[in-house]
């Protein structure tokens, strides 16, 4: 089978990734995409092994965007050269479908050429990750765009509840200005 959703108890956390940002990020979805198998394992390996839960891996980049559609990541960790439908072709459908919510995609490659950053950039790519794996390099990345995406929600949630306020208080208004104008008519 080529796309496994692994749902683990939280276990050590890793030493140096800090306590707190683990405790806010170890729920969060985490979508990884490599044609590799050895890497996907490495990668269930350390993120498994930190406490992060909820981690689904693919390895046939066809079924990349309908499991995108169907979980709803918080992070995509993204191989560019697969087999089918590379990174590159991924990384620019997603960032063609309308959405206000921000999602980092942490691109892995091995190959860092100049021309493989710049239109990995331009196809919206939020930062990258060489192979091979430094694990701590792994985590502190992965727990800075969580962070980010953390905090993108939370301002979102934020500026939802203002809205809300504002057009409550706006509607209050309307009516004392009525009342108001009725009385002194």
């Amino acid at each position: 089978m080529t796309m496994k959703t692994a749902i683990r108890p939280a276990s050590s956390v890793a030493r140096k990734c800090p306590s707190s940002a683990l405790a806010n990020h170890s729920k969060m979805k985490i979508l990884v995409i490599d044609d590799e198998p050895a890497n996907v394992a490495l990668l269930e390996g350390i993120l498994g092994n930190s406490g992060y839960t909820r981690l689904t891996t693919l390895t046939d980049s066809r079924l990349a965007l309908e499991t995108y559609d169907r979980i709803q990541p918080d992070l995509i960790l993204l191989d560019l050269m697969m087999p089918h439908v590379d990174g590159l072709t991924i990384l620019e459908t997603l960032r063609e479908q309308p959405s206000e919510v921000f999602l980092p995609v942490l691109v892995l490659t091995a190959d860092i050429n100049e021309e493989t950053k710049l239109r990995a950039l331009r196809a919206g790519t939020t930062d990258f990750l060489l192979k091979p794996f430094d694990p701590i390099e792994v985590l502190l990345r992965i727990s800075n765009l969580l962070e980010i995406r953390r905090l993108n929600l939370q301002l979102d949630i934020q500026r939802a509840a203002f809205e809300e306020a504002l057009r409550v208080r706006s509607s209050e208004l309307r009516e004392v200005i009525s009342d108001q104008l009725n009385i002194t008519a």
